[in-house]
């Protein structure tokens, strides 16, 4: 469940799809060292799948 996501500066969402069996460190990982981002700042990261019917969002405030 999401919180108050009005409070994200910047929205990201991956390009291609992301394996829905990774954990939130395999999606923080993907975050810092695929992108280069900082997970820490007011951000929004947008994960799809392959068949593109789930999604999984990290968000930091």
């Amino acid at each position: 469940m999401l919180g108050d996501i009005t409070a994200a500066k910047n929205i990201y969402i991956a390009c291609g799809y992301t394996d829905m069996r990774k954990s939130i460190d395999g999606l923080a990982a993907i975050v810092q060292e695929g992108f280069g981002l900082d997970l820490f700042a007011s951000s929004l990261f947008l994960f799809c799948g392959k068949r593109r019917d789930q999604m999984k969002v990290i968000t930091a405030s």
